[in-house]
């Protein structure tokens, strides 16, 4: 790193020291900067996210019934395909990292739903059990070959890149407007956003359906939603690359908008049903059972 030493950089003579310097970043101007700092905010808030549902599980004992594995295995999905496009886009190390916690916490979030599963319920495994198995081996060898094919890979050249998170590289200069590897995280990321959007649907239905929101944090679902507004906003603050288009910015960057947005507007719906069944108790008797502390057999 001697030869960074002494400002930030010559790469990004004018833009904020402490971006460079911390995640080797351009921020030439006050929306640069903001952009930066919604984004780190907003990946504070989805880092926090599942903390208040793991509560939530292990208080009521009815995560199996109250969160709909469907829901869980698109939000897996969607991360895992997050993951696997950060690398393939090279995306920033905190970038990375950050995705890598999104999966491990999926994987977490899956294994209590899997244990409250056979805990309150006490039958064999169906089948939706067993792709959350296969989800969760899916996950935990992509969390570990991922970073071990990364380390293997020779450096590159030193160039400036925009900041994308969560979402592919930024096209340098001299390169033809969309690299092969944009294209497919491109590919990747459509599809993790329409994982994203369709993973909402089976817990809007589950909410309905048994017309209570009991077993689920709302916490969980505010902290996404701030996360997601915060990072829509931190996209849209940048400025485009020099010599690229507001146009070319923006469709770069639309399938993680779509997604973001998207699954906005969705967990906008399951905030209404909270306040809709706000006084509602749960449906099965299984479910008013854990509430009650009454699980043992007579």
């Amino acid at each position: 790193r001697a030869g960074s030493a002494g400002g930030n950089g010559s790469a990004c003579p004018d833009g904020a020291a402490w971006v460079w310097d911390v995640f080797h970043e351009c921020a030439r101007d006050g929306r640069d900067v903001a952009s930066v700092v919604l984004g780190l905010v907003s990946i504070g808030c989805f880092a926090a996210a599942s903390f208040p549902q793991f509560y939530q599980a292990c208080k009521t004992g009815i995560m199996d019934q109250a969160l709909s594995i469907y829901f869980l295995l698109g939000w897996l999905g969607g991360d895992l395909l997050n993951l696997i496009g950060s690398f393939l886009a090279d995306q920033l190390p905190l970038q990375i990292y950050t995705a890598i916690y999104y999966v491990l916490a999926d994987l977490v979030m899956l294994f209590l739903y899997c244990y409250y599963k056979a805990k309150n319920r006490g039958r064999g495994v169906s089948a939706p059990i067993n792709a959350a198995l296969v989800f969760v081996f899916l996950g935990t060898a992509s969390t570990v070959l991922l970073p071990g094919r990364d380390a293997g890979m020779a450096p590159e050249p030193a160039t400036f890149r925009g900041r994308a998170l969560l979402a592919t590289g930024v096209r340098e200069a001299g390169e033809t407007p969309f690299s092969r590897n944009e294209i497919i995280g491109f590919i990747i990321g459509s599809i993790s956003s329409v994982l994203y959007l369709c993973s909402r649907l089976p817990q809007i239905y589950t909410n309905y359906k048994r017309k209570s929101t009991v077993g689920i944090s709302y916490s969980l679902f505010a902290l996404v939603m701030l996360g997601n507004t915060l990072y829509g906003v931190s996209v849209l603050l940048k400025n485009p690359e020099p010599g690229q288009s507001s146009g070319d910015y923006i469709l770069h960057h639309l399938p993680w908008l779509v997604g973001s947005l998207g699954v906005l507007s969705l967990d906008v719906i399951i905030s209404f049903q909270f306040l809709a069944y706000r006084g509602g108790k749960p449906g099965a008797p299984e479910e008013r059972d854990a509430l009650l502390g009454e699980q043992d057999e007579p």
